[in-house]
């Protein structure tokens, strides 16, 4: 007969059988899931590494030739001259500025000049009222005559009293006196011809000339303004602008290049440019060098200067000065462009029998997209352009027509 169950002694109920099932269902879906996930993204690595090797060997076949000859630009390298420059930042300094001030009291009577005008030495710029100074400059004129008269006079009484003193008519103590009167009128006389004089220069500040050729400013006074001797006030400013000189810095380690010219440099050409270095303003020479170095900069202040005769410089502008310190003569010259690097490594593709090969240079001075180089020599061909499609080794094409300039820059061959 079997054994009664334990009252707390269950059997499974069907219901947990069911949830465990769930459980695994549930877990296999998890997998097959993440399985799904894992072959998505390895196929999308793998077709990206297989795009990429395709591209890679594409342009391989490109740059060894197997795409076709690669159509370039040449340029061939030049035998000549180029010059070494120094560039600085300058500014336009007028030989000579003035500030016209009144010398006299007086009122203004006439202005002459016009704004932004063109005077030429001794024109007439302001008048000041003169009737003042011409009544004193009238007063010692004859002060002048009055007292000239009265030497005269006693000059010709000296003359009777030495005849009379000869023939001991007279005392030799009145001979004497008259001898003194003499020489005080002569004194007189002096005076009263520095009085007229000075009036004169005093009438003469009545009348203001320009002191050089030049540029007037914006007027500064109108006619009827008081203008007191005393004061402050700028009735003309002038500028010489014909010639003009520009003022520049130089660091003091190009120095001894400047000084190693005949002259120390001076007379060294010198071109100014606009701020955007694309035109070029005027054409001069090295005039000056300052006479000590600014310790707070390292660089020495030199003065060019320029005729200006089209006046494209202007008091005050800035501008970009170029010094030319020397000149190599001979060099090979080939165009900058054409210069490769790789590091610290220069190179160029030369272009010999419709193929490309790489020529390590070392390049020197350029000068407006011009570059000397060693390690070519004149007459060779150099490639100008699609430097991404070179490599050395690479046929080529040479086209007669200007291609798209590169944006990027080639590595090592």
């Amino acid at each position: 007969m079997p054994e009664p169950i334990p009252p707390d002694h269950q059997l499974p109920s069907s219901s947990s059988g069911d949830a465990a099932k769930s459980r695994r269902k549930r877990r296999q879906w998890l997998w097959i899931l993440l399985l799904l996930v894992f072959a998505i993204i390895l196929y999308v690595i793998l077709r990206h590494h297989d795009d990429t090797a395709k591209t890679a060997a594409a342009a391989g076949a490109g740059r060894r030739g197997f795409g076709g000859p690669v159509t370039l630009t040449v340029a061939t390298a030049q035998k000549g001259d180029i010059g070494v420059y120094r560039d600085a930042i300058g500014t336009v300094t007028p030989v000579y500025t003035a500030s016209i001030y009144n010398q006299v009291t007086g009122v203004v009577t006439e202005v002459h000049y016009r704004e932004g005008q063109t005077v030429q030495k001794g024109d007439p710029l302001v008048d000041i009222d003169p009737r003042q100074y011409q009544a004193q400059v009238e007063s010692a004129e004859g002060a002048l005559a009055r007292d000239t008269n009265l030497l005269a006079q006693a000059k010709m009484d000296l003359d009777r009293y030495q005849k009379a003193w000869e023939r001991k008519a007279i005392a030799k103590q009145q001979f004497d006196d008259q001898e003194k009167i003499v020489a005080q009128n002569e004194g007189l006389v002096k005076a009263d011809q520095g009085t007229l004089d000075f009036d004169k220069v005093q009438l003469s500040y009545c009348h203001i000339v320009a002191p050089f050729t030049g540029r007037v400013g914006l007027r500064l006074v109108d006619p009827g303004n008081l203008v007191q001797s005393s004061g402050s006030t700028v009735l003309a400013v002038i500028t010489q602008v014909q010639p003009i000189t520009v003022v520049f810095t130089l660091a003091q380690d190009y120095l001894s290049d400047v000084f190693a010219q005949k002259g120390r440099g001076v007379g060294l050409n010198v071109d100014a440019f606009d701020r955007e270095q694309t035109k070029k303003l005027a054409s001069g020479k090295l005039l000056a060098l300052d006479n000590q170095i600014d310790t707070t900069t390292g660089t020495v202040k030199l003065r060019a200067i320029f005729d200006n005769r089209n006046q494209a410089l202007f008091p005050n502008q800035f501008v970009n000065t170029r010094l030319l310190v020397t000149t190599e003569h001979g060099v090979t010259l080939i165009p900058s462009s054409s210069i490769q690097h790789n590091g610290q490594v220069s190179f160029v593709y030369v272009i010999a029998n419709g193929v490309a090969k790489v020529k390590n240079v070392e390049a020197g001075v350029s000068d407006h997209g011009v570059t000397a180089v060693e390690g070519i020599n004149p007459g060779d061909q150099l490639a100008t352009s699609s430097f991404e499609k070179l490599q050395d080794g690479s046929k080529v094409n040479i086209s007669k027509q200007p291609l798209p300039q590169d944006t990027t820059e080639s590595n090592a061959p």
